[in-house]
């Protein structure tokens, strides 16, 4: 019996459930009975998943004596001494430490939990599945053998009996079946999702440069923005902690010691992980150095300010739209420009360099709010441009007036890509199968920091339809952190997503009463 992925088999039932009760023949009954017996039932071992849980579990437990010991030495007072060859305070490192070993247990037990719950789902699915199977091959007990060619022209009144009896009970075993499939696709991808965060989560460790001491990636990795939740405000994404440790590991011996210098001088470990961040982003070590010049010496709420375009202070379970801006100016749309808008943000939250150039100019020091306003909407043009997006109205006050979806491949090609190692393509969702499916793509793109942008679309009371363009820039459990060029971050579920649904990220404009829609993704591709 030939397997198929978890979403092919529930897409499948789901069909064969409607051929079941419609069917208006015995012979086509029996094809379709035996249809769904083919499809295969949910896989997995149930044993092996809840071993390899309480494994991970074990290892949980492992890892939280050790935070325990870390927390002890953290107690006791450190001197003031210098470790590293970054030059990180070995107080500092202690403190990382216990919280990565922190970090480190609550990944083992995330995984565990996640691996027990898809054991248990495996083994309730299988359980169902076998349940519906008896009741088909009930059913194609009841039916007998197939209708000769003739036969099938004419039914009496008991074989039409016979063939209601036998389609009542294939339709319960179907609808059996078929519940089966969707538990054990929901688990799989609940199961996927978290995993998949978990191991973002192992953060040191993916900065593997030569050289650097197990001190200087636990610092660097441990860095946050001032201000939020720091595991919501991280400086360097799973991605960035991957490329800059490459990075660092193809410098030559003179350049690796000009970049150790440039960290060891940093007065804060926000600037050492900006400097890394600029590397991660595909900068020389001569622009990284330039940058250095530009934001040395800053304390930790400036380098917020001008380098992170998004700072999260509303945590995933919040409710309503958190405002981005940039002394008192938003991060938004100047006209109809949602693309090119939100793919500036988007380069500039995985880009410090780009950031800066917007928020302080050439030099790094012109704060004034309306001329970063003016290089925000110069920036939206010249991408509109570069997309060849359309435009409205007579030469003298034309104005953009959209863009299509190549454009938009091509300018998150030309804009994103060369900061995060990867390309995109355009995924057209032409409905919930297609949007569940593309989910745990989806949340691994941006769990390792990676923006994924998307299109809703509408239709107002003439039923012309409009489009939005937003990205994808976070996630935590089953809520996503999207921004919308409005100038807006908000948090929305997996369901609202699967559903169509993102009218909280936008407004009810965009809501099911306006054939709200989610309309294509466009994910990275290695």
């Amino acid at each position: 019996m030939a397997t198929e992925d978890t979403t092919d088999r529930r897409k499948r039932l789901d069909g064969l459930r409607g051929r079941i009760s419609s069917a208006g023949s015995k012979n086509d009954l029996i094809d379709a009975i035996d249809d769904a017996l083919s499809v295969s039932p949910p896989q997995g071992d149930h044993a092996t998943l809840e071993a390899l849980a309480k494994r991970y579990r074990g290892q949980a437990d492992d890892a939280t004596r050790l935070r325990e010991r870390v927390d002890k030495v953290a107690g006791k007072g450190l001197p003031e001494v210098w470790v590293g060859e970054t030059s990180v305070l070995a107080s500092g490192v202690v403190s990382a430490a216990g919280r990565d070993a922190q970090r480190m247990a609550d990944a083992f037990e995330g995984g565990g939990k996640a691996l027990l719950a898809l054991a248990d789902a495996v083994k309730a699915a299988r359980t169902q599945d076998q349940g519906g199977r008896s009741k088909l091959n009930e059913a194609r007990t009841m039916l007998g053998g197939r209708d000769g060619f003739f036969d099938d022209w004419y039914e009496d009144d008991d074989e039409e009996s016979a063939r209601l009896k036998a389609r009542s009970v294939a339709s319960e075993g179907v609808d059996i079946l078929h519940k089966a499939a969707v538990a054990a696709d929901d688990a799989a991808r609940a199961a996927a999702r978290d995993l998949n965060k978990w191991a973002s989560e192992a953060r040191a460790g993916k900065l593997g440069g030569d050289g650097l001491t197990a001190a200087d990636r636990l610092a660097l990795a441990d860095t946050s923005n001032a201000g939020g939740d720091p595991e919501l405000n991280e400086i360097l994404t799973a991605n960035d902690l991957e490329r800059s440790g490459r990075a660092m590991r193809n410098l030559s011996p003179a350049d690796r010691a000009r970049m150790d210098r440039l960290l060891a001088g940093a007065s804060t470990p926000q600037e050492k992980a900006y400097l890394m961040k600029a590397l991660a982003s595909g900068y020389s070590l001569d622009e990284v150095e330039t940058f250095d010049g530009k934001i040395h010496g800053k304390d930790a709420v400036w380098l917020r300010e001008h380098l992170a375009p998004v700072s999260t202070n509303n945590g995933p379970t919040a409710t309503g739209q958190e405002t981005q801006d940039f002394n008192g100016k938003l991060w938004d749309q100047d006209g109809e420009t949602c693309v090119p808008s939100s793919t500036v943000t988007a380069r500039a939250l995985v880009d410090p360099v780009y950031a800066l150039e917007l928020t302080g100019g050439p030099d790094g020091t012109d704060d004034d709010p309306e001329h970063f306003r003016k290089r925000l909407t110069d920036e939206q043009l010249r991408l509109h441009e570069e997309g060849d997006g359309d435009n409205a109205g007579w030469w003298w006050d034309e104005h953009p007036n959209g863009m299509d979806k190549d454009g938009q491949v091509e300018i998150s090609n030309d804009e994103l890509s060369p900061h995060t190692g990867d390309h995109y393509e355009a995924q057209n969702m032409g409905g919930r199968d297609d949007r569940r499916n593309v989910l745990p793509d989806i949340e691994k793109s941006v769990a390792e920091g990676k923006p994924v942008p998307i299109n809703i679309e509408r239709y107002d009371d003439n039923g012309d339809r409009h489009g939005h363009s937003m990205m994808i820039i976070g996630q935590e459990g089953d809520r996503l952190q999207i921004y919308n060029p409005w100038g807006v971050t908000t948090w929305v579920s997996e369901e609202d997503l699967v559903s169509g649904d993102l009218s909280a990220a936008a407004d009810d404009r965009y809501s099911p009463a306006h054939k709200g829609n989610v309309d294509t993704v466009y994910i990275q591709q290695n």
